[in-house]
């Protein structure tokens, strides 16, 4: 049979098809999808599962024209393929190739760019009530999101502005009962219900009621259906829903019934679905060392409680939930949630170990001021995917923490350097810590193989000295102390540097800036965060006070959003990695005219 896929390049070849051929294409497009993933990684599941939507919404819409919005943007990897990415779609996620997620500046096919989740609705209204203002009452406007993203506050804040609209606007519940773990919550249970019941989906329907003209549950992987649900709702004004049911994975065997894991599962074989083992490393991932510590210090301490937003897998959370299922909360993605629901339990005496994405606690800044810092209540927040994360790009790159926290009164904001001292931490934080903590760390491994050592209380606010130097002092804070040690380990001249792991942004060890400033004429700070307001600018507002004359040079994550890649090339592009800090570290000896 004649492979369609070959002459489809964009939306309009696809609407040179006869409808009959869509089934066709969509067993094409899943094997390829498949092939590339399989060698390259990515995100795999949530694709498979919208196939045939994705099939659907470009034969029948006009797009670019209309305009389409996908929900975080997990599932958009049929739609890049069909909007004249097919030939590059390799690249994906790769330095230099196309972003894992709709991007406004790669596509006039992504109306809007993603990655967090919940944006959908509200910006597709926006582009709606854009529309009803510039006459262009026949523009469609299509928002594509999942049954754990509309669970989020921020999409109930904008299907209660929509409902009372006259936008244009059509939404679809990609309802497949999965996110990256399993959607939680009453209004899951609502949804499985409304699957069964047609009476409810018809009559006592909390859709209905916001206003829109609602329609489903349909099998979202029944083409014709989709295909005739869609073109009625395109004649239909104002604000409409349309709630389709599909299976994440959809068309690989393993993805079906593992979709947890095959949300993103590395390489695999494409035939079987069978993962590639990579070569075991002797080294823990930062998450399990939390997961696995807390699950220590519960077992000690019957207060402690563990809350995320939607990340059981990603935090390993899913550790203390086994043991402590009383005691784990996943709230679904309501960030905002999660922080004052740690807020109110800290007020009754409990200790709540908050574990959020550091770009997904951006989404929450304000709770974090209001609920928890200006009260003073000790909640411990534990940061995920600090610093550089790799191949997700800008969108989920922790660069901005150290600036955005060190700011609030009564925080206090920790970087540790290892596994150890990450451990240490969140002993510490559990011996009745006065104020709230953010403890912030890496996607990925450390170096340490032993790091299930006793604990050992930090004290609060104190830098240590990883190595005494003679002529200039390099503060770092955070993993990236590890690329500044071997810098320092590749100089010829390496007595010339000090290096401190400062490890607290906040407060600063201004006992030893004090020594620092008055022993070296020249520093240099060193993070994987944003130079703008972060450590860097930290170390020059104390030097500023105390009136200190010495150069303090700033090295970090430049004024701009980085986009995506393997973590090494970022730091080498960055030079971040130590072959560069070596060069600049060496550089700045001979012009300090030292030997």
């Amino acid at each position: 049979m004649k492979n369609l896929l070959d002459n489809i390049s964009n939306p309009k070849d696809l609407r040179k098809l006869n409808p009959t051929q869509l089934p066709q294409l969509a067993k094409e497009l899943r094997e390829f999808i498949i092939n590339v993933i399989a060698t390259k990684e990515g995100h795999l599941g949530a694709s498979l599962g919208v196939i045939e939507l994705t099939i659907a919404i470009h034969y029948l819409f006009d797009t670019p024209n209309d305009l389409l919005v996908w929900d975080v943007g997990h599932q958009a990897y049929g739609h890049k393929i069909l909007t004249e990415r097919k030939a590059i779609f390799h690249t994906n996620r790769q330095f230099g190739g196309i972003a894992g997620f709709p991007s406004r500046k790669e596509s006039a096919f992504d109306a809007f760019g993603v990655g967090h989740s919940s944006t959908s609705i509200s910006a597709a209204l926006g582009m709606a009530i854009a529309s009803n203002l510039k006459g262009q009452t026949e523009k469609q406007h299509i928002a594509v999101i999942g049954d754990a993203s509309i669970a989020s506050g921020m999409a109930f804040e904008a299907l209660n502005h929509a409902g009372v609209s006259k936008a244009n606007l059509l939404i679809i519940l990609n309802d497949n009962a999965i996110g990256i773990d399993p959607s939680v919550g009453a209004l899951k249970e609502y949804l499985t219900r409304v699957k069964t019941d047609r009476k409810l989906a018809a009559q006592n329907n909390i859709i209905k009621a916001l206003n829109f003209d609602y329609s489903g549950p349909i099998d979202g992987h029944n083409l014709p259906k989709v295909l005739a649900e869609l073109e009625r709702l395109k004649s239909v004004k104002g604000p409409k829903f349309l709630h389709v049911i599909t299976t994440k994975g959809k068309g690989l065997q393993k993805a079906e019934e593992d979709q947890v894991t095959y949300h993103a599962p590395g390489k695999f074989d494409k035939i079987s679905g069978v993962r590639i083992k990579k070569a075991a490393s002797p080294f823990t991932k930062y998450q399990d060392v939390f997961g696995k510590t807390i699950v220590e210090l519960a077992t000690q301490n019957n207060k402690i409680i563990g809350i995320t937003p939607a990340m059981l897998t990603g935090s390993s959370l899913k550790f203390m939930f086994e043991k402590f299922p009383k005691r784990t909360f996943d709230v679904g993605i309501a960030e905002q949630h999660a922080v004052t629901l740690a807020a109110g339990m800290a007020t009754q005496g409990l200790i709540p170990y908050c574990n959020i994405y550091s770009t997904f606690l951006q989404r929450a800044y304000d709770q974090v001021i209001h609920d928890v810092a200006l009260q003073n209540l000790p909640v411990i927040f534990c940061l995920d995917r600090a610093g550089l994360v790799g191949e997700d790009g800008a969108t989920h790159h922790g660069v901005f923490d150290l600036a955005y926290l060190r700011s609030i009164p009564n925080l206090i904001v920790f970087a540790p350097s290892n596994e150890v001292e990450l451990r240490n931490i969140l002993y510490t934080a559990q011996l009745g810590l006065k104020h709230p903590i953010a403890i912030r760390y890496p996607r990925g491994t450390g170096n340490i193989i032993d790091w299930q050592q006793p604990f050992a209380a930090i004290e609060i606010g104190r830098g240590v000295c990883l190595k005494e130097g003679k002529n200039i002092a390099v503060l770092s804070v955070g993993t990236i102390a590890k690329n500044v040690s071997d810098a320092i380990d590749l100089l010829d001249n390496k007595s010339e540097i000090a290096h401190y792991d400062m490890r607290f942004v906040k407060p600063l060890d201004e006992r030893l800036l004090h020594t620092i400033f008055k022993t070296y004429s020249t520093l240099i700070t060193i993070e994987d965060g944003a130079i703008s307001g972060g450590f860097g600018s930290a170390i020059l507002e104390f030097a500023a006070t105390q009136n200190y004359k010495n150069d303090v040079i700033l090295k970090g994550i430049p004024d701009t959003f980085i986009e995506h890649g393997s973590v090494n090339k970022l730091h080498e592009t960055l030079k971040l990695d130590s072959q560069h800090l070596k060069q600049f570290i060496s550089d700045l000896i001979q012009k300090k005219g030292r030997p």
